[in-house]
């Protein structure tokens, strides 16, 4: 199921800036550095479809497109076919929502759209379980590795968890089944309000088993973006067995 051969294709960078403009920058300056954009709901909504394109023009990198889909199994079947029409690998559903949405996964599998499912949000924290309704015996673990479980039997690519929760999965999945980590903080980055709960390293994600690493502020609010896009790509590459 293409899982990433080379340091660089583990990179996802997060296109989390305003406008097409700022977009390409980036895209431009990091093209030769991370093996995957992603394109997030700020920029999704400001530019629409057209960024797809923008991104496209400037590298050979592949797509993401990072919208999170919750809504009844029709309409998002319907979006996922969409999006496929554009051309980009990964695309985000929400595994809270059950079995009639991650079975659209599978339906869309033909075309090329590699389905991942959010299991619960990096910015989620244990304590927060209890307020929103979950039993007080159900730790946030248990939640993750479920979701993703149910993810995987139908008929999801893969899914999108915080590094605390790899290494269960790729013990209960199987070893195509692909995870993709957000939160991702290297010991020598600085980010202001940080509104990450459930983090982890570069190294320390690769070593748990994650397939792909999200990286965002990190990379984008460096002095050097470049530079701090090769830091985390040999970060990873020290911590690949081959």
């Amino acid at each position: 199921m293409n899982l990433p051969t080379s340091a660089k294709d583990r990179l996802i960078f997060a296109l989390d800036v305003s406008n097409r403009n700022e977009a390409e920058k980036y895209v431009r300056l990091l093209s030769d550095t991370v093996g995957c954009f992603k394109v997030g709901l700020e920029l999704f909504i400001k530019e629409g479809p057209d960024i797809i394109k923008i991104v496209k023009e400037n590298c050979s990198a592949s797509i993401f497109l990072d919208l999170k889909l919750y809504d009844i199994p029709a309409t998002v079947r319907s979006a996922l076919i969409s999006a496929a029409t554009h051309g980009v690998r990964f695309i985000t559903i929400h595994a809270s929502g059950g079995k009639s949405i991650l079975q659209t996964a599978a339906e869309v599998k033909s075309l090329g759209l590699e389905v991942l499912a959010v299991t619960v949000l990096t910015s989620f924290s244990e304590s927060e379980l209890e307020d929103q309704g979950y039993k007080k015996n159900l730790s946030l673990g248990k939640l993750v590795l479920n979701r993703a479980s149910e993810a995987e039997k139908f008929g999801c690519a893969g899914v999108v968890c915080s590094g605390e929760e790899v290494v269960s999965i790729k013990r209960k999945c199987s070893p195509d089944f692909k995870i993709v980590v957000p939160g991702i903080r290297p010991m020598w980055a600085e980010v202001r309000k940080d509104d990450q709960s459930r983090i982890i390293t570069p190294k320390g994600a690769i070593v748990n088993g994650a397939d792909f690493i999200v990286v965002g502020r990190p990379i984008r609010d460096a002095k050097e973006p470049d530079v701090a896009a090769r830091k985390i790509v040999d970060e990873i590459e020290s911590a690949i067995i081959y």
